[in-house]
């Protein structure tokens, strides 16, 4: 079942993004995730599993896609134009040294096409390859980031933000309190992994940041 949301209709303003942790065997994480999501809210959701194969991607995929949601939570896949068609994903979410949305819209023009941009100069390339969103960070401090150097900060998520027309998603170290942080600078959502990894607050957590963001989020 393919979602019923048109190109018209404006972006959610929480993006999840995939454990990273699912296995072939296993599996159940993000389906878990999805089945907990509130009925009432929409959601962006990134498919983003590495370590699995192509089979077994299109396998969670497809099951994700079978979970009944809000009319306007998208799906999309990391990087895997093939699959994301394959399984009726609303989009793709391409990491910076992935090919270009230039290149892949032709191919699939009605999908939705996120970039990953972690400066100025990376912002620009996404926008003029033809971009519908952008996610910024690390924007604070988390621990699956350290390794690439200190978290950019909300000032310069706030440069990103003047600096173009598009969504930009703040990602890195969100949490329910800092988040109107992001709003503040510019953000036009929130995007996070760890953050929604406990299973029994997950509706909860969604909720919270839906409040403490903006009351009136689509």
């Amino acid at each position: 079942m393919h979602s019923n949301r048109t190109k018209t209709a404006p972006l959610p303003r929480i993006y999840l993004v995939s454990s990273g942790v699912e296995s072939a065997e296993n599996g159940k994480l993000l389906l878990n995730q999805l089945t907990r999501l509130p009925r009432s809210l929409s959601c962006m959701v990134q498919i983003r599993e590495k370590k699995l194969s192509a089979k077994e991607l299109l396998t969670l995929a497809l099951k994700a896609r079978e979970i009944e949601l809000h009319e306007n939570t998208l799906l999309l896949m990391n990087e895997r134009l093939d699959l994301a068609l394959a399984a009726s994903l609303d989009g793709v979410h391409l990491p910076e040294n992935a090919c270009s949305v230039k290149v892949l819209r032709p191919l699939a023009p009605k999908l939705i096409y996120g970039c990953s941009a972690h400066s100025l100069s990376a912002m620009r390339i996404a926008e003029e390859a033809g971009a519908d969103y952008l996610l910024f960070g690390p924007v604070f401090d988390t621990p699956s980031k350290r390794v690439y150097g200190a978290p950019q900060g909300i000032e310069k998520l706030e440069a990103i933000c003047q600096a173009t027309s598009l969504p930009v998603f703040a990602l890195g170290g969100i949490t329910p309190k800092n988040a109107p942080l992001c709003m503040a600078k510019g953000a036009y959502g929130i995007a996070a992994l760890s953050l929604f990894q406990d299973s029994f607050r997950f509706a909860d957590t969604i909720e919270e940041l839906y409040f403490n963001m903006n009351p009136s989020c689509p």
